[in-house]
């Protein structure tokens, strides 16, 4: 269900902004959305686990709430990052 701590740092090094950088909204979002496919998966499996997609349902709403602060200060992240992670909106 958690991501490995390798798969981590590859995804904070894929979408970092600067050196070090495990701050910035983007790479937040990224790594909530590898967390959320992670337990997606795991919830086809594990279909009454409703502790589990109460878990999810949190880390939807806090990748929401930080992609609607990246709309709302720049929309040309905004979009430039939904695109790189394949999100609908």
């Amino acid at each position: 269900m958690s991501i490995t701590n390798e798969r981590k740092q590859e995804v904070i090094k894929e979408f970092a902004t600067v050196k070090n950088d495990t701050g910035s909204p983007e790479v937040q979002i990224a790594v909530l959305t590898e967390r959320i496919v992670n337990l997606t998966s795991h919830l086809g499996d594990h279909v009454k686990d409703f502790h589990s997609r109460r878990g999810l349902l949190m880390l939807v709403s806090r990748r929401r709430r930080l992609l609607d602060y990246i709309k709302r200060t720049d929309n040309a992240r905004y979009t430039k990052l939904i695109e790189r992670l394949g999100l609908r909106r």
